[in-house]
């Protein structure tokens, strides 16, 4: 939630305090037990909202409205966010052209879905002295699946992994 702990009513202990109505009009600098019954006789809450302020601010509002308010809000800020999918395509240096079409529609799917992909070439042994292979394996790749995703960068190497990440095209 958004809110920190909120001192309300009872629980601020501060002299003097700035308060607020529930409208929004100031009312000055009252002390607590002024404040305290006013927003009592209003059956409302004194909750602090400012209180690193020198005299800490209150205002007099119904909380358990606040609070559902607040909740309301993060609940739709969530909604509209997007969690970013990380899908992995594994290929080998010697792949064959049909495995490598095959890895490529799965690639495809997941880019329409609007995941990125990982497209790692793993070298064993020998294989790491011919790392334009592994390149080569990459490109033929990124071809296959160019009307759907782009390269955010070009292949690197990380240890005997080469990798290149492909984003969604934004349409």
């Amino acid at each position: 939630m958004i809110i920190k702990e909120q001192q309300i009513n009872e629980q601020i202990r501060d002299k003097e305090l700035r308060v607020i109505d529930e409208d929004g009009t100031q009312l000055g600098i009252l002390s607590a037990k002024e404040a305290q019954n006013l927003a009592t006789q209003k059956n409302l809450d004194l909750v602090k909202i400012s209180p690193n302020a020198n005299p800490p601010v209150c205002k007099i509002m119904d909380f358990g409205k606040f609070k559902y308010e607040m909740a309301k809000k993060e609940k739709e800020s969530k909604k509209k966010q997007k969690v970013v999918v990380i899908k992995e395509v594994r290929l080998r240096p010697s792949i064959e052209e049909h495995d490598l079409s095959t890895k490529a529609k799965m690639a495809y799917k997941f880019l329409e879905n609007g995941d990125k992909v990982k497209v790692s070439v793993r070298f064993r042994g020998r294989e790491l002295g011919h790392k334009e292979i592994g390149v080569e394996v990459i490109n033929k790749f990124i071809d296959l699946v160019k009307e759907v995703g782009t390269p955010d960068k070009a292949p690197r190497l990380e240890g005997n992994t080469m990798i290149v990440m492909l984003d969604p095209k934004k349409n």
